[in-house]
């Protein structure tokens, strides 16, 4: 049967958009899955970045001991984890709190409060720390047992909530936890020893002519700073209490003062297994003075220094072995403790200015 010219126009017209609107609807399709393809391989490459973190799955308050049933490893995507997260993994993954017998201390709340223990021979303890000396225990029937343990605790630096991503700066050594008083202080005027790193536990000790050896600060994590990627040679970072730092400044006062006498370091072997050594260096009467009535010391700080300085054998040691001996320098004393000190502020001027240009770029 004919068709007229304008049923045949109206059903080509129809044909015609058919066909467009295919047309179309075959590039939006091709666009779209174009776009899945690309998502697709964005997850993929995204997947590939991933790393491994830890994370805290408990709240925890600044100093508390890090113990490995309040970590949770994750995989998560590089972007959203700080870069130094991803170098903590191996410090964590080869850290687990242990005492010497190999037995997992483990973290526990009670009453609304974290509380270590120990499981041995069956039985759980919970962990207490000795005021006095910082010593781990637990009770035993009624005696004390000390707790050896196999690594220095890691401890929170701040107060962290559940989920948070651990790094390095977050975690602390328990012998490093921060009080108000403590402060970072460099010197370049101790003689070091040739292996020395940054990360080692060291006393500083000052060694007289006479062959008496005093202990002046013990325990101290020391930090070697870095001239241009290189380590200073002579100049280290320690973190002292107020108490400490009035000790470290006499015994350097002093050390100037006598010739042939030597304010050192010494490193501790096994500083995980080791306790810290006592001080034996008695402050001379005109800082003692100032200590005992420095506001900046803490109570228990005070306390050990009230102890220490009661036994009337510190200052007759100290008039024996060391104010004799500056005695006997008369003025020369002074004189050279006015060029050693000129010394060490020219040297500290000289570290400063090679720090700042290495920062810059000045150092190639």
């Amino acid at each position: 049967m004919a068709t007229n010219p304008m049923q045949r126009k109206a059903r080509n017209s129809f044909l015609l958009g058919m066909l467009i609107m295919l047309l179309i609807s075959g590039i939006i399709i091709a666009l779209l899955f174009m776009q899945l393809m690309n998502k697709n391989k964005k997850e993929q490459e995204e997947l590939g970045k991933s790393v491994n973190v830890y994370t805290l799955n408990q709240d925890v308050s600044s100093g508390q001991v890090i113990t490995n049933d309040m970590l949770s490893k994750q995989v998560v995507s590089e972007k959203l984890v700080p870069g130094n997260a991803t170098s903590d993994i191996t410090v964590i993954e080869n850290y687990a709190l242990q005492d010497k017998e190999g037995n997992e201390i483990y973290t526990k709340i009670r009453n609304n409060e974290s509380k270590l223990y120990v499981r041995k021979d069956g039985n759980e303890y919970e962990i207490q720390q000795e005021e006095e000396t910082d010593n781990y225990y637990i009770n035993k029937g009624n005696n004390k047992e000390y707790l050896e343990l196999n690594s220095i605790p890691l401890v929170a630096k701040v107060n962290m909530k559940k989920n948070t991503v651990i790094t390095t700066e977050l975690l602390s050594k328990s012998d490093s936890v921060m009080q108000d008083d403590v402060r970072k202080q460099q010197y370049n005027m101790i003689i070091l020893p040739m292996d020395l790193a940054t990360g080692d536990y060291v006393d500083v000790r000052f060694m007289l002519p006479s062959g008496q050896d005093y202990i002046v600060v013990s325990k101290k994590e020391v930090e070697i700073p870095q001239v241009g990627g290189v380590d200073s040679e002579d100049t280290v970072w320690i973190n002292l209490t107020e108490d400490e730092i009035l000790h470290m400044s006499c015994s350097i006062v002093e050390a100037f003062q006598i010739p042939g006498s030597k304010l050192y370091i010494t490193k501790y072997t096994e500083p995980g297994m080791q306790n810290a050594a006592t001080p034996t260096y008695p402050l001379n009467e005109s800082t003692t003075a100032l200590l005992t009535s420095n506001p900046n010391i803490l109570e228990k700080a005070m306390n050990a220094i009230r102890t220490r300085y009661s036994n009337n054998n510190a200052s007759g040691l100290r008039n024996e072995h060391i104010n004799s001996v500056i005695s006997n320098q008369g003025e020369q004393a002074q004189t050279n403790l006015e060029t050693k000190m000129q010394e060490s502020n020219a040297n500290s001027k000289t570290d400063r200015k090679e720090y700042l240009d290495a920062l810059s770029g000045v150092i190639e």
